[in-house]
């Protein structure tokens, strides 16, 4: 998920808007529901589709209740809406509308190396892992962190 932690309802709907009227928009995860193939921190540029442009397993941004959802899709539902699901949730998400979908995932930054999100099994069986035992998911993220931080002071000239 993208929180909403830092972004206000106004910035959300202005995120929305640009995505609607530009066709692309970059945003910062800081959500957990979608470990591993997502970290708190990684950039993502999301493009504009629709319903009928989805394949299972693509990640896609939906907007509900004034959260922004970056989610695995699943299927289409009943009733022109469709399901997604969190790779480290325990369940598939209740059913959004069709007009929440707001684009799907074309490449994720994670310390200055760029790439798309491919779908594996072995990464859904680990975000399962951290579903249910907190301490792996803590450790996972300790070490991402840990991680993170080292690659931004390489990165970064005034630092190292």
């Amino acid at each position: 998920m993208i929180s909403s932690a830092g972004l206000s309802p106004q910035r959300e709907a202005l995120a929305a808007e640009t995505l609607r009227r530009t066709g692309r928009l970059r945003l910062r995860v800081h959500g957990e529901s979608m470990l591993p193939a997502l970290w708190p921190g990684d950039i993502v540029d999301i493009a504009a589709c629709s319903l009928k442009d989805l394949s299972r397993d693509e990640i896609v941004l939906a907007y509900r209740e004034g959260r922004f959802f970056l989610h695995r899709f699943l299927a289409p539902h009943e009733h022109d809406s469709f399901v997604t699901r969190g790779d480290s949730m325990p369940g598939p998400d209740p059913a959004f509308p069709a007009d929440a979908l707001l684009g799907k995932l074309t490449q994720v930054v994670r310390a200055g190396q760029t790439f798309t999100a491919p779908v594996r099994l072995w990464s859904r069986a680990i975000g399962i892992f951290f579903c249910y035992c907190s301490t792996a998911r803590r450790a996972g993220l300790t070490f991402h962190n840990w991680r993170y931080s080292r690659e931004l002071q390489i990165s970064d000239p005034e630092t190292a």
